[in-house]
């Protein structure tokens, strides 16, 4: 570009601070406005700590697992103060280098609220007063807040969000979960693994909605091992308090009961945060959902204001909206530029983990495809057995006529790592027969995603398939 544009990104979360670090690499004068803190709600109150503390929870069971090895541990002590002043020690070294970064490459970072005042002007509510800020771009990366329902509102004491729940200052005797969404279900696990005695309630069928029905049926029967008491088909209502009792009125199929703990965790969903943004005030509306309509460029309606991350729609991750700050950023500065992805991953730090990309069997063959499916289990992988970790499997879902990988679902040890191989796979288009062909090293969990490969035509070798 021949000119330099100053940029106002609102909302220093995995959206905003990475599009305002691209904009700035890219020559632009850039300035980013947060309400909070830097990082926004992942580094802060969301994916950072909660998998700090999970790996706090994995740890412990893995001492207390230890005994098979041969290993005996006694004395084993939850210092809980000590645990989320680590957590907090790990958010600290990310969100301040954030910071940094966001100095090194000259960000002007201005602390408040800020709104659109009109398509070129950003008013922010500062501690000092309103500033005011004009730019050419406004980039919208805003987030979302935890949502709650009826009877259920967070309080900070007896109902917990997310945030809460990620800085306890006691852990509780029985923890009732609200919501088997993946949040709900991570945390349920971290607060049984830390003593809780642990109840989730869910309003659908089973676990995880949407996800891979097989896969979810291993958590679920990880849930009933574990000893977390999983409900389904039920509605919570509401709840009334008798001193540090709490007695939470549920219903299912016509039926009302009563669970009795002493915490409530209300892990429902989140939505888009756009309150008191200023969209009125240059014609633009969310979506009944509370989404913004944006195009393949991250433009919204109003040409020179883009919205990045939870704001712009599903899915509500991380790294998409880390993806969509990039490419708004080279659009704002001129780059033939737009979000054309094929796949987003999506992981689960339940206990064991979950990890899909791409699509399910059922969502290929309404598109069309003639489907076939490699599975190979990690009871079959010697470095899965060397970790005592034998649950779960790897499953490929391919186009039987040209071979093409449209889909990988895996739940298992450390399957948040290994779903990298299966997006890359997809994003170029390879075949089973590429990540077939492809060296993995031994003994590596890895070697269950090209095992996988081998199985959809029925080649596996460390397993015996029926031709």
């Amino acid at each position: 570009m021949s000119t330099q544009r100053h940029v106002v990104v609102i909302g220093a979360g995995p959206a905003g601070y990475v599009c305002a670090i691209r904009l700035a690499q890219l020559g632009q004068r850039v300035t980013i406005v947060e309400k909070d803190y830097l990082g926004g709600t992942c580094l802060n109150v969301g994916c950072i700590p909660s998998k700090a503390l999970i790996a706090a929870g994995a740890l412990m069971e893995r001492i207390h697992e230890a005994t098979t090895m041969g290993i005996s541990v006694e004395g084993v002590k939850l210092d809980l103060a000590r645990l989320v002043a680590w957590k907090g020690e790990v958010v600290n070294k990310l969100t301040s280098g954030v910071g940094g970064l966001l100095k090194n490459h000259k960000v002007e970072h201005v602390p408040g609220k800020g709104r659109i005042h009109d398509a070129r002007t950003v008013k922010v509510a500062t501690a000092s007063g309103e500033k005011t800020i004009t730019c050419d771009d406004i980039v919208l990366a805003t987030g979302s807040v935890p949502l709650s329902i009826p009877g259920f509102d967070f309080d900070k004491q007896r109902v917990w969000s997310s945030t809460e729940a990620l800085a306890p200052e006691r852990i509780p005797q029985h923890l009732l979960v609200i919501g088997g969404g993946y949040i709900g279900l991570e945390l349920g696990f971290l607060y049984k693994k830390l003593g809780s005695q642990v109840t989730v309630v869910e309003f659908t069928e089973g676990a995880l909605p949407g996800q891979d029905k097989d896969c979810v049926r291993v958590i679920e029967r990880s849930l009933k091992k574990s000893g977390i008491k999983f409900i389904t088909k039920t509605a919570a209502k509401s709840y009334e308090a008798q001193g540090a009792k709490l007695f939470v009125k549920v219903e299912s199929a016509g039926k009302a009961d009563t669970i009795e703990c002493d915490q409530i965790l209300c892990t429902v969903g989140r939505k888009p945060y756009s309150e008191g943004l200023g969209l009125e005030s240059v014609g633009l509306k969310v979506d009944p959902r509370g989404f913004l309509a944006v195009d393949k460029q991250l433009r919204t309606a109003v040409k020179n204001i883009y919205a990045v991350g939870d704001l712009a729609g599903q899915p509500m991750l991380a790294h998409k909206g880390s993806k969509e700050g990039l490419v708004a950023a080279a659009v704002i500065a001129g780059q033939p530029e737009e979000y054309d992805v094929r796949c987003v991953p999506a992981v689960i730090f339940t206990s064991p983990e979950m990890a899909s990309v791409g699509l399910q069997e059922d969502e290929a063959k309404k598109k069309g495809h003639e489907v076939v499916v490699g599975q190979y289990p990690f009871a079959a992988n010697g470095r899965a057995l060397s970790l005592l970790e034998p649950d779960g499997f790897v499953k490929i879902v391919a186009d039987a006529k040209t071979d093409e990988v449209l889909g990988v679902h895996m739940v298992g040890p450390e399957v948040t790592e290994l779903i990298a191989e299966c997006t890359l796979a997809i994003e170029m288009g390879a075949t089973t027969e590429d990540i077939a062909r492809t060296i993995h090293a031994h003994p590596t969990l890895p070697e269950a995603v090209m095992e996988a490969a081998e199985a959809v035509h029925k080649m596996a070798v460390h397993i015996f398939q029926k031709k």
